[in-house]
């Protein structure tokens, strides 16, 4: 194959969905490991969701070059993934009756703030 026959692919890294996974990934480690017990299968399912999501973007990334179907199947994958650990998430604060903060508590707030700054400094 000639040299640029296949478009470039990867760059996962600098993909903004990429960087907010690996957030993900690692608070729902930290949390994991701090509210369930090592043996709860819902520790594991919820670990195993963020991962999924993501590692199937960068899947997704690198097989941007070679099918943009495959790309968007994989980061269906990813998005699925991720809405799952979101309903253990609120499984989670239902089962101990803990109030989901709207969107307009002072702490979501906060975080959006930080998500705005830590995305200039990238």
């Amino acid at each position: 194959m000639p040299d640029g026959f296949i478009p470039p692919h990867g760059g996962y890294a600098k993909l903004l969905s990429y960087q907010k996974a690996e957030i993900v990934y690692d608070a729902t480690v930290h949390f994991c490991d701090r509210f369930l017990d090592r043996r709860d299968r819902t520790r594991d399912q919820m670990i195993q969701a963020a991962r999924s999501g993501k590692q199937n973007i960068i899947e997704g990334s690198m097989a941007s070059a070679a099918s943009t179907e495959m790309e968007i199947k994989l980061t269906n994958v990813a998005r699925a993934s991720l809405e799952e650990l979101l309903a253990d998430y609120r499984d989670f604060l239902r089962i101990h009756a803990i109030e989901e903060w709207s969107r307009d508590h002072p702490y979501t707030t906060r975080l959006r703030e930080l998500n705005r700054s830590a995305r200039r400094q990238l």
